[in-house]
């Protein structure tokens, strides 16, 4: 009777809360957002590379406010659904903040009685953009960037017992300054889309011991059939033990369920560990091979730290083909593959920046992959590491783009306050040499702060394989000392490629000349001394009737489309005009795009993700014909 009684009362506290939140506005929304429950929101482990047995979720509800930026203070005016952003229909508020006020959030949590005599960190996934944060009263410390995860240790600001205070307060300027903000504006429209301000990826909890692994990162040489394994440890001592165990692995791999058969292993003082391994399964889009990998620390023969992840071994280079005209390509693991895949916007009708759920995350690059591309553009966003996760796993190349931090002239914004638009009336010289675009002018502090942002985006990402190819710049959006921005890219990554300046103002750097071209596919610029590709090219637009963030002013690239069969007649051609290209020296290829986003209706599948547009098996085979027109040798 008692039993059932609780059960009673837990249901219906559930239920209250429920009742609490729901979704703002009246925007379409994918499936997963419909059945929504406020109570269990992303509650996967957030960081496959990273894992630990003991972990608190924070996402939820908190209580929010926004006020002048100037207020030291905040009343609570409701409840915000964490980790979506403000603006979002799935935060359950469904309001813009604007560059003038800030945003605050705050919580109470009891720490586990298990985690007694152990460090505390508070984890953030991502928050756009200015971020500081409170434990009990206490500033426990300050975050500037909208796309990295950070952390603090607040164990010195936890209470003995009982409940804990969170306060967190969000500023964010969007487009009236000059942070990485990719496609947010403050007057949507056209390519450019709503804001995204606070916190948009997982809050969580950890407990560690006082000394413990703070980061690791795996560089691998398929040539001498080694790993070497950088480690990071906090508070070490200097006679503490790594040991690090590579584990035998495989196609569709979970970092989740990770392998317990040890391949090779080392140890040593902290720093850097070499293992060569008996055998070597390479990672491919055909066999994404993947390793587990085991960390531990040691003192005194006593485990003080343990955390299990995953590696793969491959390469990406340069090389030349055998053709007359000896064309750079890339090789993957030593063979030329052709790279074709979307541009990969990364929003959603009712979270967007935020996936709904994990297998809402999951439900793209699946499709990507079952369409027959091999690679996606990750297009001036960063996504949860999850996200990068599912890439290693379904054998997905990633080209990784940074947030811009301006767009330029001829996007101009009349919202902006004159002295931004000045700075951002920069020239954009598309796909020449001979007439070269001009720099955005971009202060020295927020230059400063994008060589900040970048050197953490690439660090926090250059641990998932799937990566090969750093994007800095798009379109001459914000573009400045693109010479100067490619060597750091490379420098801080020399085992991957540098795409400089992507359908920009071109530059003789990096490895990578990149030019786009609407609708049809186009190679306006060339250069033999560096690998070619076709950045961005597409965008047929569709619009599907109930299924528009819009009714009217909807468009794609070109002549709009009526029907699925126009738009895939239409993607066919494209395709023959490709292969032409690739026997010309065309090394990849980025097709406008996944989905439609807000009134963009160029996408493959409509925003809330409920309609493909296409006939998927013609569509695949069209795509495998294309990566098959590349070159084997």
């Amino acid at each position: 009777m008692k039993r059932t009684l609780l059960i009673f009362l837990l249901c219906h506290v559930a239920a209250a809360v429920s009742a609490q939140w729901r979704p703002a506005g009246d925007n379409i929304m994918s499936p997963w957002a419909e059945h929504m429950n406020p109570e269990n929101v992303l509650p996967e482990y957030p960081r496959p590379q990273m894992v630990r047995d003991q972990w608190m979720n924070l996402n939820g509800l908190w209580s929010y406010a926004v006020t002048p930026c100037d207020a030291q203070t905040f009343t609570p005016q409701g409840q915000i659904l964490v980790p979506f952003a403000i603006e979002s229909a799935l935060s359950g508020v469904g309001r813009n903040v604007g560059d003038e006020n800030a945003l605050w959030y705050e919580r109470t949590f009891t720490i586990p009685s298990s985690w007694k005599g152990k460090d505390v960190l508070l984890h953030f996934g991502a928050v756009d953009w200015m971020t500081d944060v409170w434990v009990n009263g206490y500033h426990v410390g300050e975050h500037k960037g909208g796309y990295d995860p950070f952390s603090f240790n607040i164990t010195p600001y936890l209470r003995k017992s009982g409940e804990q205070s969170l306060k967190v307060r969000v500023y964010d300027a969007t487009d009236q300054a000059f942070q990485p903000r990719g496609k947010q504006v403050e007057v949507p429209g056209l390519i450019w889309y709503t804001p995204v301000t606070g916190i948009w990826q997982t809050v969580w909890l950890e407990p560690v011991a006082k000394s413990y692994v703070e980061s690791y990162y795996v560089v691998s040489d398929l040539q001498s059939k080694t790993m070497t394994v950088s480690v990071d440890v906090a508070s070490v001592h200097v006679d503490d033990i790594v040991r690090v165990d590579i584990l035998e692995g495989g196609v569709g791999y979970s970092a989740e369920t990770p392998s317990t058969e040890v391949v090779a292993y080392a140890e040593c003082i902290y720093g850097k560990a070499r293992l060569t391994l008996p055998f070597v399964n390479a990672w491919s889009p055909d066999s994404p091979y993947l390793y587990g990998v085991k960390i531990s620390l040691m003192r005194d023969g006593k485990i003080l730290d343990t955390v299990e992840g995953y590696t793969a071994m491959r390469e990406i280079k340069v090389a030349m083909d055998t053709t007359p005209n000896k064309y750079r390509r890339m090789a993957l693991n030593g063979e030329f593959l052709f790279q074709f895949g979307p541009l990969d916007q990364g929003w959603w009708p009712d979270g967007l920046y935020t996936a709904p759920t994990d297998e809402a995350l999951k439900f793209d690059l699946i499709k990507t992959k079952e369409w027959g591309y091999n690679m996606v553009r990750k297009h001036i966003k960063v996504e949860p590491a999850r996200w990068y996760y599912y890439c290693d796993m379904l054998g997905l190349i990633v080209w990784q783009d940074m947030p811009n931090v301006a767009d330029n002239h001829s996007l101009m914004m009349p919202h902006r306050p004159e002295e931004i638009g000045k700075m951002q009336r920069n020239k954009w010289a598309q796909d020449t040499f001979s007439i070269p675009g001009t720099d955005c002018q971009v202060p020295p502090l927020w230059k400063e702060n994008y060589y900040d942002e970048w050197r953490e985006i690439i660090t926090d990402l250059r641990c998932f394989p799937c990566i090969l190819v750093w994007v800095p710049f798009n379109e001459a959006w914000g573009q400045f000392d693109t010479e100067e921005v490619a060597a750091f890219t490379k420098a801080l990554d020399p085992t991957r490629l540098v795409d400089a300046a992507s359908g920009g103002n071109l530059r003789f750097c990096g490895d990578i000349i990149d030019v786009h071209h609407y609708p049809a596919p186009a190679l306006n610029a060339f250069d033999r001394k560096y690998v070619n590709v076709l950045g961005e090219y597409g965008g047929i637009g569709y619009p599907v009737e109930d299924h528009l963030w819009q009714k009217d002013a909807n468009w794609g690239y070109g002549d709009v489309m009526t029907d699925g069969e126009q738009v895939l007649d239409l993607y066919e051609e494209f395709a023959l005009m490709l292969k032409t290209f690739i026997a010309n020296g065309c090394a990849a290829a980025v097709y406008t795009q996944t989905t439609d986003v807000e009134v963009e209706v160029n996408g493959l599948m409509t925003y809330d993700r409920k309609v493909i547009k296409i006939d998927e098996d013609r569509f695949a085979e069209i795509n495998r014909s294309v990566i098959e027109a590349g070159p084997k040798k």
